[in-house]
């Protein structure tokens, strides 16, 4: 089989030695594995080989890791293709060339066989949970951001068994409301108009332990095919001047509000969270107010999802713009309760009593307070009361095996001695004491009886 250009100009040719499998070949951001030998084009002396070290290579394509031919001339291969990449200097190391065994301006032959290859991994952590895998390029160099407003065609599979085609319109960050798993909304973050990817996603991107009913099973790893028809990018906060970051901040507080009514609350955070970021960089009085706004609404959204350490968190940075606030203080002091840091949530109470006295929601909680102290220390007695019991019963358990372990002299003959105590010298006391011998005497006879 005769080369084939790959650049246009001559400066990279591929000539296949063996067909591979399948259509498909690795996309731009795939981590593709395989061997390769290098040679010189003029003498055809080897330079380096994986085969030798018996360890295959592994790059991400499109990513300039690499020579540009190998970027090149490895995109258009197939699952177990094996070629000769013919590689010009400008495409390999050019003038400087790669000393000692590369001299410069070196025209090098490469025979390369793909082992496979896999996706672009685009999830938060590079834990592997969304990968892609593109099919059609898209256009330009835009992509939609966060809170851009997207039009995707997606079909869904489990097991090569469709369970879902659609188009679907939605603002990113907001892809719940339409039925949209989470792994497609991070994942077109990186897309460009018009591209086709297939994306393989985790359960945690997908529809985790619970599944979707009737459809795909708990704990299942799905495929989506997507494609981005179209979107409009969310307005960069930093493009905006202060009256534009609040009529921003007030459109998501207002979604937010929509969301939290709906009870939606991990929508509404988001949204509340979004219109935050369209505060931060202002210094305003207004936008100040707007801060601790959304912080209240973000404490009352943690509390609604149980996340009480998230709940107290906000309520602090309430306080930080208020120290006064009193949903502020009474929310952290609800937080505070639910995470049994009773005398701390007293303080946040009696705080808010202070500031408004006839409150009587605080009055409550502060009752409430006031009964579960009084509860814990009860308890604590009824703790010690039982400890020291405990090991008073201990004392007299030691107390009686002592004794136990003492001789009982009343089982023993009376004055009966060892051998080596019937004869023995008198001792001092004895000498001192001559009615001490006399009665020892008389023992003596009395058991010799």
């Amino acid at each position: 089989m005769s080369f084939v250009d790959l650049s246009g100009d001559g400066g990279v040719q591929k000539q296949i030695l063996q067909e591979g499998s399948g259509e498909e070949t690795p996309s731009s951001g795939c981590t593709v594995s395989l061997h390769y030998t290098g040679t010189l084009d003029s003498d055809g002396k080897q330079f380096d080989s994986s085969r030798d070290r018996n360890e295959p290579f592994e790059f991400q394509l499109g990513r300039s890791s690499v020579i540009k031919a190998f970027d090149m001339g490895v995109a258009t291969m197939k699952l177990g293709e094996k070629c000769i990449l013919k590689c010009a200097p400008d495409y390999a190391y050019g003038s400087s060339g790669s000393p000692p065994n590369i001299p410069p301006n070196s025209t090098l032959n490469f025979e390369l066989e793909m082992l496979g290859w896999k996706g672009e991994d685009l999830s938060p952590n590079s834990d592997r949970g969304i990968e892609r895998f593109i099919l059609k390029v898209g256009e330009g160099k835009k992509t939609p951001n966060d809170g851009a407003l997207v039009k995707i065609h997606i079909v869904g599979r489990f097991e090569d068994k469709i369970f879902e085609e659609r188009d679907v319109e939605f603002h990113i960050g907001e892809g719940e409301k339409e039925g949209v798993v989470p792994g497609i909304e991070i994942a077109i973050e990186k897309f460009k108009k018009g591209e086709t990817s297939r994306l393989v996603l985790k359960p945690k991107y997908a529809f985790g332990s619970e599944g979707k009913p009737d459809v795909v099973p708990a704990n299942a790893t799905v495929v989506y095919e997507i494609t981005m028809k179209e979107f409009e990018r969310e307005p960069d906060s930093w493009k905006l001047d202060d009256e534009q970051r609040i009529a921003q901040s007030e459109l998501f507080k207002q979604k937010g509000t929509a969301y939290f009514k709906d009870n939606k609350f991990k929508l509404a955070l988001k949204m509340y969270q979004k219109s935050l970021n369209y505060l931060t960089s202002s210094d305003s009085q207004e936008a100040k107010q707007r801060q601790l706004i959304m912080y209240l609404n973000k404490a009352l959204c943690h509390q609604k999802l149980d996340e009480h350490d998230e709940s107290k968190d906000a309520c602090n940075e309430a306080l930080n713009i208020d120290s006064k606030s009193v949903k502020a203080l009474y929310r952290r002091g609800q937080a505070r309760l639910a995470l049994g840091d009773i005398e701390k949530a007293l303080l946040d109470f009696n705080a808010v009593r202070e500031l408004e006295p006839e409150n009587k929601a605080a009055l409550n909680q502060v009752t409430i307070c006031k009964q579960k102290i009084k509860e814990y220390n009860e308890q604590q007695k009824k703790v010690f009361a039982n400890m020291f019991t405990k090991f008073a019963k201990s004392d007299k358990q030691r107390e009686e095996e002592e004794q136990n372990r003492q001789p009982d002299v009343m089982k023993q003959n009376f004055g009966e001695w060892r051998d080596d105590e019937r004869e023995h010298e008198p001792t001092r006391f004895e000498q001192e004491n001559p009615d001490v011998i006399m009665l020892n005497e008389s023992l003596k006879d009395f058991r010799n009886m």
